[in-house]
């Protein structure tokens, strides 16, 4: 790539980040206030989340003045379909022995809900029907939040960098990025965090995210599409905190080594950084070169 080509990319990579914790600033405000008042958040964590997106599309739309190279092409299916089960399956992992060394909530208000809507199904075939719908009908819903974060981050910043810097490093720097983004909700507000203290929320946190993102950014480049991360995002979302998270019993050891915030987590999100950083041998030279257009995805 030429000089030029390079400084532009870092140019519109520095204007996109500007733009994003600009917009993020009013949200990060409204949620510390509420909260800070004892009241709810609402919609605001979803104006919050498309922050990323829309500061992503304008940026590309501002030195682009079109969209290309964003993703939207569907890509292999393949792809969509391992961003959807990959979640799922880390999260097993962390939270099924929990599950089994007696700390699985059958009482959780959630799940109690649920059955109750449907008196006439036997108790045992009640978390199985909850389980369905939530990786059906649920995903749906949870794609909606996510795609905002992702326009942004796998959108965009993941291809620019990928321009100037090599995998490992656009992997790394775009989870820092995409971590320290969390930061004023969980530093300032009640609105997101564990029950551990703050440092080790943080810690594990910050972990997890940085793991992840070589996931997220192997994906989006090595598919060429903006999708992947869209339901990376949603499943994860979805089972961990609509489905694990519910259904697992506060103690002292759960709130250390489950949720978002805890060893769990940060500890299967570094396997797969390893696996994924291994893996960056089978990704094209470029970001270019992973985003057919429209016309090149019919072909």
């Amino acid at each position: 790539m030429a000089e030029a080509d390079r400084n532009k990319a870092t140019l519109s990579i520095v204007v996109y980040l500007a733009l994003t914790f600009a917009l993020s600033s009013i949200f990060y405000v409204l949620v510390i206030r509420r909260t800070g008042l004892g009241q709810g958040i609402g919609h605001l964590a979803l104006g919050l989340m498309w922050c990323p997106g829309i500061s992503g599309l304008l940026t590309r739309f501002i030195f682009q003045h079109n969209l290309h190279g964003h993703g939207f092409s569907w890509g292999k299916a393949k792809y969509q379909f391992a961003s959807y089960w990959i979640p799922l399956v880390y999260a097993s992992a962390v939270y099924l022995p929990v599950w089994f060394a007696g700390y699985f909530n059958s009482t959780s208000p959630i799940f109690t809900g649920f059955a109750l809507r449907f008196p006439r199904i036997p108790h045992a075939a009640a978390l199985p029907l909850f389980f369905l719908i939530l990786a059906t009908v649920g995903v749906l819903s949870s794609c909606v939040s996510a795609l905002g974060e992702e326009l942004g981050w796998r959108g965009f910043l993941v291809p620019q960098l990928a321009k100037v810097i090599p995998f490992p490093r656009v992997a790394f720097v775009s989870g820092i990025i995409w971590a320290l983004w969390h930061y004023p909700i969980i530093l300032f507000s009640t609105a997101y965090r564990g029950a551990g203290p703050l440092w080790y929320t943080v810690a594990c946190f910050t972990v997890m995210v940085v793991g992840l993102s070589f996931l997220f950014a192997w994906m989006r480049l090595k598919s060429g599409s903006v999708w992947t991360g869209m339901i990376l995002h949603a499943s994860h979302n979805l089972f961990i905190q609509a489905f694990f998270d519910p259904l697992t019993r506060r103690a002292k050891v759960t709130d250390l080594w489950t949720t978002e915030f805890g060893a769990g987590l940060a500890i299967a999100a570094v396997i797969i950084g390893v696996i994924f950083y291994a893996k960056a041998g089978e990704l094209p030279d470029t970001a270019e070169a992973a985003t057919p257009s429209f016309t090149d995805a019919l072909k």
